[in-house]
């Protein structure tokens, strides 16, 4: 080995050295690196939930009988509700509008005699729309619960019930319909924007506000060496945060991971390059960590938390939107855990996702260095 390149190989391991000792000493950045992902995955896996179960509803039946009170009981024994019954209409809908029940299942007078007939027995059903998203949900299930229970009763009496459509789901990837499924994989793309761009940019900020930057300046190591240093050192804590989160997703959550782990740590490889760049871009606009913060939360955190499609849709959002999330890192990545957490590895699906990250990538990285470089204004 040249002179040359054993002093750029010797300076570069001492920036190594000095960016972990810098980390060993900041507990704030272990903290996000570790605790943080921690936290996320307790919050999202068992506090947050997309699914609508044991839902308040109120039972209303006009003329109890025998064929109502079975199709009350079918509702008692399903863990998507919990049944109360109500004396009447009046005070079911006076239940409703305290908030007390999420929907009210009403059976008519005739119920018993009208089951009987061609055109069958309507039930009346209810639901608060305050939130569309539950209210969806259960008058989803409730139309479930009643065709099943239909069929049930025409098996009892060995009729064949005639449906004008007979559907037969079959759902692909998440067959459990669990939104910790879809949740949890997504939150690999928010805890690396954390540890790549937040992190990133807050210690650059760090080392301006306390002169040690201007410390580095005078070495004989280039600029280039001092980023290198930085990304590697910051690139191996993010690559720990995600090994982690993909530990605790698959052992904890119990979140099945169909792809190949290689691929996902490849991926996961090109979206933390793209987050440091991020957060390295963000320190040469801004010195100040308080200001580092407050751009890298708006350009980064918030964008990847609301517009990857990690919680929202991006398909439901208005055109505008949609062409906005072209720019978002994390769209990109978002797509690609889930796919390898659900489906497996579905190449039309990674190939242009990855080549999208490896761009974004390379413009970020390629910004910081044409902006740094060793001055002091």
């Amino acid at each position: 080995m040249s002179p040359a390149r054993g002093g750029a190989a010797m300076r570069l391991s001492g920036l190594l050295r000095k960016e972990f000792l810098q980390i060993v000493r900041d507990p704030s950045g272990i903290a996000i690196a570790f605790l943080m992902p921690i936290f996320l995955l307790v919050l999202f896996g068992y506090g947050v939930s997309l699914d609508a179960d044991h839902v308040p509803v109120a039972l209303v039946a006009d003329a109890p009988s025998q064929d109502s009170a079975d199709f009350l009981a079918a509702l008692q024994g399903s863990h998507y509700f919990v049944p109360r019954v109500a004396g009447s209409l009046p005070e079911a809908e006076q239940a409703l509008r305290e908030g007390a029940v999420k929907g009210i299942i009403h059976l008519s007078a005739d119920f018993s005699r009208r089951l009987r007939q061609a055109d069958g027995a309507p039930i009346q059903v209810l639901v608060n729309g305050v939130d569309a998203n539950t209210a969806r949900l259960v008058e989803g299930y409730v139309t479930g619960a009643w065709g099943a229970w239909l069929a049930a009763q025409s098996a009892r009496r060995g009729q064949k019930l005639d449906m004008p459509v007979d559907l037969q789901p079959r759902i692909w990837f998440n067959s459990e319909l669990k939104s910790r499924n879809y949740l949890v994989p997504g939150l690999v793309a928010i805890i690396m924007t954390l540890i790549g761009a937040l992190l990133t940019a807050l210690v650059m900020a760090r080392e301006w506000e306390r002169g040690t930057m201007e410390a580095l300046m005078v070495t004989p190591a280039s600029m280039s060496e001092v980023l290198l240093g930085k990304l590697g050192a910051y690139f191996i804590l993010g690559t720990g945060g995600m090994l982690l989160t993909v530990g605790l997703a698959v052992w904890l959550f119990g979140v099945p991971l169909r792809g190949s782990f290689w691929l996902l740590w490849g991926c996961a490889s090109l979206f933390l390059l793209a987050a440091l760049g991020m957060g390295l871009t963000i320190s040469t606009l801004a010195r100040s960590q308080f200001v580092a913060g407050q751009i890298a939360i708006i350009a980064t955190f918030l964008p990847a938390f609301l517009l990857s499609g990690f919680i929202f849709d991006i398909g439901s959002m208005p055109a505008v939107v949609q062409a906005i999330t072209h720019l978002i890192v994390a769209r990109y990545f978002v797509a690609i855990v889930q796919t390898l957490f659900l489906a497996g590895n579905v190449w039309s699906v990674i190939l242009p996702n990855a080549a999208a990250l490896a761009l974004m990538a390379a413009i970020f990285l390629g910004i910081t260095w044409r902006k740094s470089r060793k001055r002091l204004d």
